[in-house]
């Protein structure tokens, strides 16, 4: 039985006993002393660069393990013999329950054969964390193993569930912390976001105290955010936020971030945790698992050429068998002077590449071709995404491309789920830009097949899927197409197609919205397209409470329009304009939008929608002064309309019940009130709209207390506060906390009422709504005296 038989007969044997597999120093002892009995520790010590000390430290531990596997006694001087007579048993009784990998060429249960030579690693990051390390960062160069060693190391824990996030190769597609910090907080927690940076990360940071469960937190790739002196860039600063919130001592986390770069944040408590090569003996141990036949010279060689690099190893395997079927010897004796001389990764990665365009041009252009897709919101692709680069194949062909990209090691692939390793993806899109006409064409092709795959935007994920469509427009300077992404309408969710966009703003993606329409606002040329830009961002700006923002993007849309004649778009911009105007209760300019809605709508009866719209909101500005006559003329019109117009969106109706409940209310008919407030609720639980229901719910609390009903008030204020609180719409919080102070006041609760209002005043004045504040303030006056 030679040496590598014999490791794998006991390796097999321990993995039984304990669970366990030999580390690398076991490894190392049995190895040369089965192939020497006489070598002494210092003599392997002298090889390996190990101390005497160290291996006599871990011999003595080996052979106590030995002891309780083979139920003898066994030392440095006997274990060959034990080793041999037991397997000698075992043939002779015929008993397979005993594994052999070297004979049979299975593994153990859990065994990745993709994975060697990490125990150390991954036992040092065991020890790091229970030493109290909250963020750990694994530093190394490319393919050397970082992502692998850090999800192994999550999987190894068995941590509940692991929070992602991938960093873009290219630093223009970086995504917003912001957006990130959303998406979590709503996919994994169940909680919104506020409409504040500094409030999501505080709701971050509490929810991972408050879990009891493990939770994992894995950032990879973070050099693409470093400038050169290992700190963020400028515009992605609020990563520093959002570190410092992961390494709060408190929070039940660990964070493992990869980067083939340092971090030099001082203000941030990251341990650095720098990952060297793979030795040659792990690289043995892969290559045997491979069934390559392994000749320790020249695995020592290839191993000391690549830096021990593990993408580098498999990389090799795949042209070892694919282009030499197996034979190491005629792959190194034909690659070596060049490989030794380049010695990186990234040349190792080139070299693959010319190859393949050699042997396998229809593989090389998809491999190319992939590079071309992100790989970060949507970190991996199904068979069509991949598919569709294919176009210039035969179809029957196509899968076999796929298959020999696979056979290389050249693209990733589980579950039926496509990606390519980061390095992998530098060479590919750096070779696919080379080619201006194939650049194009492929972003085009991978832009379509993002747009066909999603025809409904049920959540979150949907939405992003639809957006990977404008990066690739953006990446071949098509901003107008990309404009269009963002535009395009996608029904079913309520009834009428909503732009993207809206989506966006509905599902509470806010800093998604602003990120990707900045960035090609000032690109865009098609006016008409600029203006439905320009309104997305205004209404996204206004449902979190940067009113004047929104009013400044209203007034870009009002100046294109004086060379256009567009009337829905003219009509759209000047009602959104009239709804900034109410939350900042400026209640003339108000009703003068209102009124020229009207007006435009009286033009064309296509536009009897937002006619509907725009008296439900005259109603309630007349209810607020002296002509309650004619906004109660107003009401009843605008109600009958709603329910007749076939063009009034679910989203339309939703808001125009809570204007006609806040009219009736103040007109005094508080039966009718209570009834459209309830058709309101009913009509956002049903559609997921948040912030209506929290509105409609304010409106709730106000008519019980004119009904003195002060306890359920009481409830509905709360229940209505903390859904403003969490998705971060501050002019209804505003407004929610002023309605709960005056119930306060009538129920003779001073304090409590001064409080609330002072809360509402604070607000109010962010939104920068003196009007508001003042209303506030009388409030209060009128009740002292």
């Amino acid at each position: 039985m030679g040496a590598e038989e014999a490791l794998a007969f006991v390796d097999n044997l321990v993995f039984l006993k304990t669970g366990e597999h030999l580390d690398k120093t076991q490894r190392i002892i049995l190895r040369n002393l089965w192939e020497d009995e006489k070598r002494t520790y210092q003599d392997i010590a002298d090889s390996r660069g190990y101390t005497e000390a160290h291996l006599k430290a871990v011999g003595a531990e080996l052979w106590q393990l030995l002891s309780k596997v083979f139920e003898s006694k066994v030392s440095k001087s006997t274990f060959q013999g034990v080793i041999q007579r037991f397997r000698t048993t075992q043939q002779s009784q015929k008993v397979s329950q005993i594994p052999n990998l070297a004979a049979n060429g299975t593994k153990p249960q859990d065994l990745d054969s993709n994975f060697v030579g990490r125990d150390r690693q991954i036992a040092e990051l065991h020890t790091l964390v229970n030493r109290g390390q909250k963020v750990i960062l694994i530093q190394g160069e490319g393919g050397i193993g970082k992502t692998r060693l850090a999800r192994k190391y999550f999987k190894s824990q068995k941590f509940n569930f692991v929070l992602e996030l991938w960093m873009a190769t290219e630093i223009q597609n970086l995504t917003p912390v912001e957006s990130v910090v959303e998406e979590w907080l709503r996919r994994y927690f169940n909680e919104e976001p506020g409409g504040d940076f500094g409030i999501s990360l505080e709701r971050l940071r509490r929810k991972l105290r408050e879990q009891t469960s493990k939770i994992g937190v894995f950032i990879d790739n973070l050099e693409t955010a470093l400038d050169q002196n290992g700190k963020f860039l400028e515009y992605r600063r609020p990563y520093v936020e959002l570190l410092r919130v992961l390494a709060d001592s408190d929070v039940h986390s660990v964070t493992l971030v990869t980067s083939r770069e340092r971090l030099r944040e001082s203000s941030v408590e990251v341990h650095l945790y720098p990952l060297e090569g793979l030795d040659d003996e792990a690289w043995r141990e892969f290559f045997s698992s491979c069934h390559i036949n392994c000749d320790c010279t020249i695995l020592s060689e290839m191993c000391r050429a690549y830096g021990g690099n593990a993408k580098a190893m498999q990389i090799l395997r795949g042209a070892i068998l694919t282009d030499f079927s197996g034979d190491i010897h005629a792959y190194w004796q034909e690659n070596c002077t060049d490989l030794l001389m380049e010695r990186e990764l990234k040349d190792l990665v080139a070299s693959q590449f010319n190859r393949l365009q050699k042997n396998d041009l229809e593989a090389y252009r998809l491999l190319c071709r992939l590079g071309c897709y992100r790989y970060q919101d949507i970190p991996s692709l199904p068979i069509e995404g991949v598919l569709c680069l294919l176009w210039d194949v035969p179809e029957k062909k196509r899968r076999g491309v796929i298959k020999a990209l696979q056979d290389l090691s050249l693209i990733e692939a589980k579950k039926g789920q496509y990606w390519l390793h980061p390095v992998i993806q530098y060479e590919a899109i750096s070779r696919l830009r080379l080619v201006s006409e194939e650049w194009e064409l492929v972003n085009r092709k991978a832009a379509e097949y993002w747009t066909q795959r999603v025809t409904a935007i049920k959540d979150i994920t949907d939405a992003l899927t639809a957006l990977e469509a404008y990066y690739h427009y953006v990446e071949i300077n098509d901003f107008e197409q990309a404009g269009d992404v963002i535009l395009q309408g996608r029904g079913e969710q309520w009834t009428i197609g909503l732009p993207l966009g809206c989506s966006f703003y509905q599902l509470g993606l806010l800093q998604k919205n602003f990120s990707v329409i900045k960035r090609i606002i000032d690109d865009v040329k098609s006016q008409e397209r600029l203006i439905k830009l320009y309104n997305i961002l205004g209404y996204t700006y206004r449902i979190i409470g940067c009113i004047r923002e929104a009013i400044d993007c209203y007034k870009k849309s009002e100046e294109i329009l004086d060379t256009l004649d567009i009337k829905l778009i003219k009509i759209s911009m000047m009602f959104n304009t009239g709804l900034c105007k109410l939350d900042l209760l400026e209640m003339e300019a108000a009703e003068d939008c209102f009124k020229s809605v009207c007006n435009l709508a009286e033009q064309d009866k296509n536009l009897d929608n937002y006619m509907a719209y725009a008296q439900c909101c005259l109603a309630l500005v007349k209810s607020c002064s002296n002509f309650r006559e004619e906004a109660f003329y107003i009401a009843e019109d605008a109600l009958s309309a709603i329910s007749s117009s076939t063009k009034v969106t679910l989203w339309g109706m939703g808001h125009s019940l809570i204007n006609l409940c806040l009219t009736y209310k103040n007109l005094g008919n508080i039966k009718k009130s209570f009834e459209l407030c309830q058709r309101a609720i009913s009509s956002s639980e049903e559609n997921n709209f948040t912030q209506l229901k929290a509105k409609a719910i304010t409106c709730l609390a106000g008519l019980y207390r004119e009904e003195r009903e002060f306890a359920r008030a009481l409830f509905h204020h709360a229940e209505a506060i903390e859904i403003l609180n969490k998705i971060g719409a501050k002019s209804n919080l505003a407004e929610a906390y002023y309605q709960l102070a005056l119930t306060y006041q009538q129920m003779g609760e001073i304090e409590n009422s001064k409080g609330k209002f002072m809360q509402a005043i604070a607000l109010f004045n962010e939104m920068q709504a003196p009007k508001q504040v003042e209303k506030v303030q009388t409030a209060m006056e009128c009740f002292e005296k």
